[in-house]
């Protein structure tokens, strides 16, 4: 294992790893698609979700950062789904299966018409509500 000794170092490891993503160039102009892979997630199929999500950009050949995150807080609807397209703000998609998710691709992202399961910004989550 790599030990980093100084900020500089964290630095450079920082910039080759954007590089290596394809953000280098204009990070804010790719559309971002995250798939909550906490415990929860998983068990409710993230996986196969993201594995989806993935081949489907990959055969439509969509310009798109595909990344796994942990815990979005609403584990009742799990599998999840975050898309954030540039110049608005991200949507959360709960209850995501296959179909779902290629409804997502095709209608949210490439056509930008609004679809059935976001989790509104104003739900709370229990430990909210105290």
């Amino acid at each position: 294992m790599i030990k980093i000794k100084s900020f500089d170092e964290l630095q450079k490891i920082k910039a080759k790893v954007i590089n290596d993503s394809g953000e280098a160039n204009n990070p804010n102009s790719l559309i971002k698609i995250k798939v909550g892979m906490a415990t929860c997630g998983i068990a409710s199929g993230a996986g196969e979700i993201m594995q989806v999500l993935v081949e489907e950009c990959e055969r439509q050949a969509i310009d798109v950062t595909i990344k796994q995150t942990g815990c979005l807080g609403y584990c009742y609807a799990e599998p999840m789904v975050e898309v954030q397209i540039p110049g608005a703000e991200s949507v959360v998609f709960g209850y995501v299966d296959k179909n779902r998710a290629l409804e997502i691709i095709d209608k949210f992202i490439l056509q930008r018409k609004q679809i059935e399961g976001v989790i509104p910004v104003s739900f709370k989550t229990i430990n909210e509500l105290n």
